[in-house]
């Protein structure tokens, strides 16, 4: 397979208003780059079911198989992100969300409040990472292994499998 085209998304109220920078995304980024992945887009919006809805769409029809989204998998009431992806998602996938938690409680009691999770948009892979950006690039080391083979079992690339 060559290199996995990704997406990045940030969904932040604050930081779509310029209220404050946008970390998350550009710490997102590098990582991708540094599994070898192609950044394809990336895109930061507020914390609207909407934008959330059709920034994923728009990534996954320009090209993306794998868009990572961070912020918005908490507890307060503007943290949608997980109910605005199972509205378009065809499929879900608990084992993310399962490892993400798991390995997160080990760095922090907190981890148990984060609702992170990966589904199936259209032939894509939607994985929901923490907005904080160190929390966002280690839940993304805990599953990035099973990634390429998820990716390219929804692309139909013959694998050994």
């Amino acid at each position: 397979m060559s290199a996995l085209r990704v997406a990045i998304i940030t969904i932040s109220d604050r930081a779509s208003k310029g209220l404050y920078d946008d970390l998350g995304g550009p710490a997102l980024s590098k990582a991708a780059q540094e599994y070898g992945w192609q950044v394809v887009g990336s895109t930061l919006v507020p914390d609207e079911k909407r934008d959330i809805q059709r920034a994923i769409k728009e990534q996954i029809q320009s090209g993306a198989q794998l868009v990572l989204t961070t912020g918005g998998t908490g507890v307060a009431l503007r943290d949608v992100t997980p109910e605005a992806v199972r509205e378009i998602a065809i499929r879900e996938l608990p084992g993310f969300g399962e490892v993400m938690r798991i390995e997160s409680m080990k760095i922090t009691r907190n981890a148990i409040l984060s609702r992170g999770l990966a589904v199936v948009v259209e032939r894509a892979l939607v994985v929901c990472l923490p907005g904080k950006p160190s929390g966002a690039v280690e839940c993304l080391s805990f599953v990035v292994g099973a990634i390429p083979h998820c990716v390219e079992v929804l692309q139909e690339i013959p694998t050994s499998c």
